[in-house]
């Protein structure tokens, strides 16, 4: 891609997930209590996803998501739905940290049975909703579907995630997982879908040495597992059609306004920055924790980075100056032409999203418009 063309990731832009509406909150407590029923749901659903389509334009936005109203997290619902995999009684405990104290996050686990395959596009019906949504309310807004990578199949349970029976080969694993990636990949251009994010947080995590502490308690190769990463998600994006931008999305938790992993992107950056073949990356600078802009330096000429400094942990607008002097300090390390500006994660990563209201959400994503038409001229 040409980081001087129009397309994305736009000037302004944003990860993905956005604050669940009470209607939508309440409808889906009613389901599970047995008291709605699916169709019930899916009403509720489409509903608030046309709402924020609607929200997203109004704020200034060229590209809208669904706000991932139909999951409960950002990456297990997509998991579960890969054939060969499947949800496991025990949970994974994640602790997450905020200025109050700490918390966790406990999704159910997951265990590797089968040959993984994906037959057709996950989240395609999510899409092709979405897709229409935006139609109806601009031929000019993108719409763009986030998946987790596939480092996140790997990430959390490593090697004792996988059956050893189905697959005595790691690198096995791996092929046929890159092979799934690269079938959703296909099945999402052949949907109208031209934008698609990979969300991955582990890229992220590996900067802190806890984190790679934990890589390696349970048998991983915590000096080079990134490396892995980078080369198997280049694997499964290999033929991605030319018309197609595929960026990722790296931040170190997002839980409740709390997060897992501190450090700046210094470990990872050559491999990832230089090496990782997606048109650009969605990175966290909202805070001291998240390190500087140095590991900039190893941009690969082509790619954009979107500087997440708006943060989406708290209801506290930001400064359009202070924002504008942070640009300009990512600007020496690369080309202001090679940058863009979002939040720093989404708003809703998990269905009981951030301690801020959604007029406080839409107040940041206007000035996200904002600052970037005032930094760039256009979006």
């Amino acid at each position: 891609m040409d980081a001087s063309n129009s397309g994305p990731p736009f000037r302004a832009d944003h990860v993905g997930s956005l604050l669940r509406p009470e209607p939508l909150l309440h409808a889906r407590e009613e389901f599970t209590h047995g008291r709605l029923s699916a169709d019930d749901l899916r009403a509720a659903e489409d509903q608030a996803i046309s709402d924020v389509v609607a929200l997203q334009a109004d704020a200034g936005l060229r590209t809208v998501s669904d706000g991932e109203f139909r999951r409960a997290s950002w990456h297990m619902d997509f998991i579960y739905a890969i054939g060969g995999i499947n949800r496991t009684e025990g949970d994974i405990a994640v602790h997450f940290h905020n200025a109050e104290g700490d918390i966790d996050f406990t999704p159910s686990g997951l265990h590797v049975d089968e040959p993984v395959h994906i037959d057709e596009p996950i989240f395609g019906e999510h899409f092709t909703f979405l897709r229409d949504e935006a139609a109806k309310v601009s031929a000019e807004l993108v719409p763009k579907l986030t998946v987790p990578s596939p480092s996140m199949v790997h990430y959390r349970g490593g090697r004792a995630s996988i059956d050893p029976e189905v697959y005595p080969d790691e690198d096995v694993f791996w092929a046929d997982l890159s092979a799934a990636y690269a079938s959703q990949v296909r099945g999402v251009h052949a949907l109208g879908g031209r934008y698609l994010q990979f969300d991955d947080t582990s890229l992220a995590y590996l900067n802190d040495p806890e984190q790679r502490e934990h890589v390696r308690s349970i048998g991983g190769d915590a000096e080079h597992q990134h490396e892995r990463y980078v080369e198997h998600i280049n694997e499964a994006l290999a033929d991605k059609p030319d018309d197609m931008v595929v960026t990722t999305h790296m931040c170190r938790g997002n839980f409740r306004s709390s997060w897992a992993a501190s450090g700046g992107y210094d470990f990872v950056a050559e491999a990832v920055f230089g090496g990782l073949d997606v048109d650009g990356f969605f990175a966290e600078w909202d805070d001291e924790r998240s390190g500087g802009f140095e590991p900039l330096r190893y941009l690969a000429p082509g790619k954009r980075v979107v500087l997440g400094l708006v943060t989406t942990k708290s209801g506290e607008l930001e400064s359009p100056d202070d924002l504008k002097r942070r640009i300009d300090e990512a600007a020496r390390y690369v080309d202001l032409d090679q940058l863009c500006l979002s939040p720093q994660c989404g708003f809703s990563s998990t269905v009981e999203g951030n301690s801020l209201t959604i007029d406080e959400q839409k107040a940041k994503l206007e000035l996200i418009v904002s600052v970037a038409t005032d930094v760039w001229g256009s979006l």
